[in-house]
């Protein structure tokens, strides 16, 4: 028999209403969405679609009630949340307190104001916070529906709105037995088998069972890609380099700038090498032409195009191209359009990283990948890192109006994880609309960057100790260190810790002159502190303690665009500049003078440009 429903709300948007069928579900109320066409198959996107929710009649007027706020949220946009009002009022009290005293009024503060989780010890005493102003920023969350959008990514809902897609590049690491169901199939027995044939490949390159055409061993491995097909397998590399083969040399092409390629094969064996050319489409303008360019490079020595099979290996869904380049399609390493390519280094395009450092790591990477998610997925908003870590940022984007968070890893294998966060966080969060179409009316993405300690104690600290921006930092350490060599670690150590001292405390005007310092001289060695950090200390960094670190960004990433009620998960910044290149491309290669319809600026620099072939 069929249940008699009623309407109880309707929404812009599809994606609005199942945040508030997550709602209703979790109170056990079974709803169900409505759309109006005849078809039932609006699109997502589509505002003022008249998407309605539907309840059992016996359970209207609770639906009413629970959805009235909601209601109210999806209307009128995050900054009309109650908690976001709040927020705004709060900020003017919060802005006048100097860390300083909120330390002396709590000398607990920095116990009570850290968590401890999965290894990771996170200490956000010295932000510019109270227990105040946290129970607003998790009411926001509550209010915004993070924890119906954790769950709908989990589940594997299509919450890519704009390419209508599921978000699951948490299947990549989930364990064998977990069951996640994508268009009626589960996905992870298909992760676990490309992961398995990823192991058996990588173990014949690194016991030298996979040789060349000619017979060699191979000794090189380079990786040809670009995006997050270059910026995570790096990162990675540098990163669990401590645990890599040292008798294998690993190169990373990725920019189609010649010199990229240039310097990274100029002193290499062509027999002794193999390529790893990654590309989902196999149609990535720069990776094919760093591709056949190294295809070209290769077969001037090894003559026979039957070598191509031999020293190069595709990670790619187009079997045809792939076939046509020259690959054996047994040696391609698929992947799947529910991983984005910033969130891709747990999928095949991680090949190199696994003949780098080993199957056996590679999965306890995965594993602490898998750690993190499982830990943003069940914990509580008020111990759940990335959580934490998100609103702490949207904290200062939104309400102190900061422009950049700097990231600092006093590691030196870290040394490439700010250039990868700057992808993951901003191609991202980088929007300006809402899920729904809409314009946003507050701030979204913050800059991301940032270089190692020490290093950038002598070059950039200054702006940040006492500059004009306001830079809320990132202090990233490990306690153990991997080469313990007399006092280093000590002083590096050290360092990471009197920078976040000094940018919360600062040094008096008073301070300055009881060191003696001459009146003209004591504005000069004045710091103002009150500057914003957290520190991340971790024991050792093992591959599972990267995994970790990665997926910790990740979710904060998500957590932010969530309540931002962005799409953390499209692209569409990167392809106008593209579709323009790819016109401008035959203009400058042209061997006439073609008829150029840009702009005057544009104009002009290509003819400049194309002058130096004349």
């Amino acid at each position: 028999m069929e249940l008699d429903r009623v309407v109880v709300a309707s929404f812009g948007s599809e994606i609005e209403a199942e945040i508030a069928k997550g709602r209703l579900a979790s109170e056990g109320i079974a709803a169900v969405i409505m759309l109006d066409d005849a078809g039932g198959m609006l699109p997502s996107l589509q505002s003022n679609a008249g998407v309605t929710i539907m309840v059992p009649r016996e359970h209207e007027e609770i639906a009413r009630r629970l959805l009235d706020g909601l209601a109210f949220t999806m209307e009128d946009g995050l900054v009309n949340l109650p908690a976001w009002q709040a927020l705004k009022t709060h900020y003017l009290k919060a802005s006048e307190q100097h860390l300083r005293e909120l330390f002396a009024e709590d000398p607990k503060r920095g116990e009570t104001m850290t968590v401890d989780a999965l290894g990771i010890y996170f200490d956000y005493s010295k932000h510019r916070i109270t227990s105040e102003t946290l129970g607003l920023l998790f009411q926001l969350a509550e209010e915004a529906g993070l924890r119906t959008r954790i769950d709908a990514m989990f589940r594997g809902d299509t919450i890519n709105v704009t390419e209508n897609r599921a978000v699951l590049h948490t299947a990549l690491r989930a364990p064998v037995g977990r069951s996640i169901v994508v268009d009626g199939n589960d996905v992870v027995p298909q992760v676990h088998a490309v992961l398995d044939k990823m192991s058996d490949f990588s173990t014949r390159v690194r016991n030298g069972e996979w040789k060349g055409y000619t017979g060699k061993t191979i000794r090189t491995i380079v990786n040809i890609g670009i995006g997050g097909s270059d910026l995570g397998p790096v990162m990675a590399y540098e990163a669990l380099r401590y645990y890599s083969r040292r008798d294998l040399t690993f190169r990373f092409v990725s920019n189609v700038d010649g010199t990229d390629f240039a310097e990274a094969t100029h002193d290499l064996d062509a027999e002794e090498t193999l390529f790893i050319v990654a590309s989902k489409t196999f149609t990535t303008l720069e990776t094919m032409t760093n591709a056949h360019t190294a295809r070209d490079w290769a077969l001037r020595t090894l003559k026979h195009p039957d070598a191509v099979a031999r020293h190069f290996v595709a990670v790619s869904t187009n079997a045809k191209e792939v076939a046509k380049f020259g690959i054996d399609t047994a040696n391609m390493f698929g992947f799947w359009d529910w991983v984005g390519g910033r969130y891709s280094m747990c999928s095949a395009i991680g090949l190199s990283t696994m003949i780098a450092i080993g199957p056996d790591n590679f999965r306890e990477m995965l594993d602490g990948f898998h750690q993190m998610d499982e830990h943003f997925r069940t914990a509580p908003f008020e111990r759940n890192l990335p959580v934490l870590m998100g609103l702490l940022g949207l904290w200062y984007t939104d309400f102190f109006d900061a422009e950049t968070i700097a990231v600092l890893p006093y590691e030196q294998y870290l040394k490439r994880f700010p250039a990868y966060l700057q992808q993951l966080t901003m191609e991202s969060n980088g929007k300006h609309v809402t899920l729904d179409g809409k314009e946003v009316d507050y701030q979204t993405g913050p800059i991301y960057w940032g270089e190692p300690g020490t290093n950038g104690q002598h070059s950039f600290y200054q702006l940040i100790h006492q500059g004009t921006k306001f830079i809320p930092c990132d202090f990233i350490g490990f306690i153990e260190p991997l080469h313990p060599l007399g006092r280093h670690h000590d002083l590096l150590l050290a360092n990471m810790i009197a920078q976040a001292e000094a940018l919360a405390f600062g040094k008096t005007s008073e301070e300055v002159e009881a060191e003696g310092a001459p009146a003209w001289l004591v504005p000069h060695k004045t710091f103002e502190g009150n500057r914003p950090s957290t520190t991340i200390l971790i024991e050792r960094l093992t591959p599972g303690a990267l995994g970790k670190l990665v997926a910790l960004y990740e979710h904060s990433v998500f957590t932010q665009g969530a309540i931002w009620d962005i799409d953390p998960f499209d692209q569409w910044g990167v392809e106008l500049g593209k579709a323009l290149a790819t016109r401008i491309i035959p203009e400058l290669e042209s061997g006439t003078e073609a008829a150029l319809t840009h702009d005057s600026s544009t104009n002009r620099l290509i003819k400049k440009c194309r002058r130096s072939k004349e």
